[in-house]
């Protein structure tokens, strides 16, 4: 066994010896920073001394069969995340540039405005004053509107226009079941005249900011005109309560006719319509008799 051995030794020898790509292999110096110069793998990484991949000479002799190319790795973590933007002011638009490059992408967001700023306190313009600029006006010198209905006439048409929306909201939210917050210092709601027109605008209002109303219900789907014309009736209330205020003119008051037929128009509630047409015709119809009566000079001409 031993004799075996010994002849399959020198026998190797022998092929070694004689073969040309093993003696030309044997002569390879490998550098001692590598810890397994005997593994086939490490030739394929560049060495200290800048040696190329494709010129390294394999150990094994069966790497003569693959192509002298070098392995590809993948960045370490530490290098992807220094590539990534460490300031986080980039994400959220404060950097000192007008844009900032969030994603690799290339989208770029624009600068966020700070909350507290002025634009008026940029550049800006002033306007030629007209001819009779330094004159500032008066309240004495404005037209006088023809007023033909008296206080009591006022505040009885104003507060039936008050009655008409409440009943109006009240119907809106009990006809689509809108909640009804309930407040501890009210009394609960049974019928249209436990809340003022002006608590039914607020609910209506807040129903419409939280997105509780569906546009469908409302007239021609004017979800965002509904808070405009709310608001627009809110001086009926003021106008029916306080009733020391000055005396409205003509127009303003069929003009708050108009504003809570608008609100009955995009509740879409024929009745309400149909009562508050009724009345700015019979308001009109006074307003144009009570002018017959009264000289055309008194009212300026109008």
């Amino acid at each position: 066994m031993a004799a075996e051995q010994r002849s399959y030794q020198n026998n190797q020898s022998q092929r070694w010896g004689t073969d040309p790509d093993w003696s030309n292999r044997r002569n390879v110096s490998y550098p001692e920073s590598s810890p397994w110069p005997a593994s086939p793998g490490l030739g394929q990484f560049p060495q200290s001394n800048n040696q190329s991949p494709a010129n390294s000479q394999s150990y094994s002799p069966w790497e003569s069969n693959y192509p002298q190319q070098g392995l590809q790795r993948s960045p370490p973590e530490s290098t992807r995340m220094n590539n990534l933007p460490h300031n986080n002011s980039n994400y959220y638009g404060e950097a000192a540039s007008s844009t900032t490059s969030i994603h690799s992408s290339g989208k770029t967001y624009p600068q966020r405005r700070p909350s507290n700023r002025d634009e008026f306190d940029g550049p800006s313009q002033l306007l030629d004053k007209p001819a009779d600029g330094d004159y500032e006006p008066k309240e004495e010198d404005l037209p006088q509107l023809p007023i033909t209905l008296y206080a009591q006439e006022q505040d009885e048409i104003l507060t039936k226009v008050n009655d008409r929306l409440s009943q109006c909201g009240y119907d809106f939210v009990a006809r689509y079941q809108f909640p009804v917050p309930i407040e501890p210092d009210k009394r609960a709601v049974r019928s249209a005249a436990d809340r003022e027109w002006s608590e039914w605008v607020y609910l209506l209002k807040r129903l419409a900011t939280k997105r509780r109303i569906p546009a469908r219900v409302l007239y021609n789907g004017q979800i965002k005109q509904l808070i405009t014309i709310l608001e627009n009736s809110l001086e009926m209330r003021h106008a029916a309560k306080h009733q020391s205020r000055p005396l409205k003119d003509d127009r303003n008051i069929l003009q708050l006719i108009s504003s809570g037929l608008q609100v009955a128009k995009i509740l879409k509630d024929p009745r309400a319509m149909q009562y508050l047409d009724s009345l700015y015709v019979q308001t009109e119809r006074l307003i144009q008799g009570r002018r017959a009566t009264i000289q055309p000079a008194s009212f300026g001409g109008i």
